[in-house]
């Protein structure tokens, strides 16, 4: 039989993009000089089981209509952690492939090896570590205090060497710790490099969808946050989660970043602990330790984050600025909403803060990615800027427009209930998010436009 040919092609080794030819800058991410000549292994892929003509297995005849598509709910079980299921949009999909980032110590390998260990006691389990020893592992399984009597190890960086044990094993679920460090024969790169880890992460996650397997990949993530590697691989899995810090060291936050079968954005949060990671069952409370006594420039606001509502304290200090042009800094918000909504502030407020700095920060180290916080802010902003403290029981949310109304948000009634569980007692809220029956214990003022809001407070 006649060797199969290997592909070449230049890839960039900045983004991953392919082109037939060398280029001097790469169409897709503009950087220059770096597409590099590498050999992507044979025209078809290694082979997992029966393949046709084409390379892959099962038939031709699978054509359908789309009526005639089963739409049966994906199977799921369990990772033994709420929070790492709601994450996951209610638990492992078998066959699925996911992706998890995050910062060294972030806790990746801690949790991953916390879930493997309560899996393997009802399936079969596979643990694969490219960078740390068997022995390393074990030690830390122990400190953890987890059942170890069932889950297989295997330290191993080959991707064909991996399927080949997982064939012969046939687990339910494998972990590959990391990505970055697998590589397959044939494919003309170092471990790490972008045609490796694209070739090793579609050869794995190919493997894992025609069994039945739920793929674990851990990615390791650039000084930017960014996932290393090439931008393929986020296409390649169905599942890509970020684990990170809050601004205290204790917790992590673990956010889906794209989900095939559940919520984006859905967000869960662990406690570090000397035991392992132990998820929080009541996020809020983490991001709402003010301080006893009321301070201007504070006030709550409801997000709403994947199918939850978490209550976040905003804070705001105005000072004179001593420069000629003004600072606007923000952190967990968008730097140019700022400076918007202190646009609307004067336009529609009267409220001038063209000769002062203005620093914004949501407490907790939480990324505010919607618009309910618009309304929040700039009360929050007033209150520093009048040295005037807001009741310790009010919270607000809703989105501000240009013209100065206040827009209502999603899932308003919901956040109103929240707030309400937590103690707060006083609201200020678009009119629109306003409940038609009286919340027990809740006092809600329902505004149109910034001007009432204001007058409000």
């Amino acid at each position: 039989m006649a060797k199969a040919k290997s592909r070449k092609a230049y890839v960039c080794t900045e983004c991953g993009s392919e082109s037939a030819k060398w280029q001097g800058q790469c169409p897709d991410c503009k950087a220059w000089n770096t597409f590099k000549e590498v050999n992507l292994g044979p025209a078809a892929s290694p082979s997992i089981g029966a393949t046709n003509k084409s390379g892959f297995a099962g038939t031709l005849s699978g054509l359908q209509t789309l009526n005639e598509v089963d739409v049966a709910e994906a199977p799921r079980f369990s990772s033994g952690t709420s929070e790492f299921d709601r994450v996951l949009g209610g638990g492992f999909v078998k066959g699925s492939a996911v992706l998890i980032g995050g910062h060294p110590g972030a806790g990746k390998s801690t949790i991953l090896l916390q879930v493997l260990c309560h899996v393997a006691q009802s399936m079969n389990a596979l643990y694969v570590s490219g960078e740390e020893s068997l022995q390393q592992i074990a030690a830390r399984a122990k400190r953890l205090g987890l059942p170890t009597d069932r889950l297989k190890m295997l330290a191993e960086t080959s991707a064909e060497n991996i399927v080949a044990v997982a064939e012969q094993e046939k687990p339910g679920i494998i972990v590959i710790d990391s990505i970055q460090v697998m590589y397959m024969n044939g494919v003309d790169a170092a471990p790490g490099g972008v045609a490796q880890v694209k070739e090793s992460a579609a050869f794995l996650t190919r493997y894992a969808k025609q069994t039945g397997t739920v793929l674990l990949l851990v990615g390791h993530v650039t000084k930017d946050n960014s996932l290393a590697g090439p931008m393929t691989l986020s296409h390649i899995i169905d599942t890509q989660i970020m684990l990170g810090n809050t601004d205290d060291s204790r917790f992590r936050v673990m956010r889906a970043t794209k989900n095939r079968f559940g919520q984006v954005n859905e967000l869960g949060i662990f406690a570090m602990t000397e035991r392992g990671m132990k998820e929080v069952k009541n996020p809020s409370a983490i991001f709402l330790s003010r301080t006893p006594e009321p301070t201007s420039g504070s006030i709550i606001s409801v997000l709403w984050e994947g199918t939850r509502p978490l209550l976040v304290e905003i804070q705001a200090l105005v000072v004179d600025s001593q420069l000629g042009n003004p600072r606007r800094v923000t952190v967990g918000l968008d730097q140019n909403r700022l400076a918007m909504l202190l646009a609307i502030l004067t336009r529609h407020g009267g409220i001038f803060t063209s000769d002062q700095d203005v620093f914004l920060n949501v407490v907790g180290g939480v990324k505010v990615t919607e618009t309910s916080a618009d309304l929040a802010s700039l009360l929050a902003v007033v209150s520093s800027l009048r040295d005037s403290a807001l009741p310790q029981d009010l919270f607000a949310f809703g989105e501000v427009g240009l013209a100065g109304e206040i827009r209502p948000v999603a899932n308003g009634q919901e956040r109103l209930i929240e707030a309400a569980k937590h103690g707060f007692r006083r609201a200020i809220v678009p009119t629109a998010n306003k409940p038609r029956k009286p919340i027990e214990g809740l006092t809600v003022v329902g505004v149109h436009k910034l001007s009432e809001a204001l007058e409000a407070i």
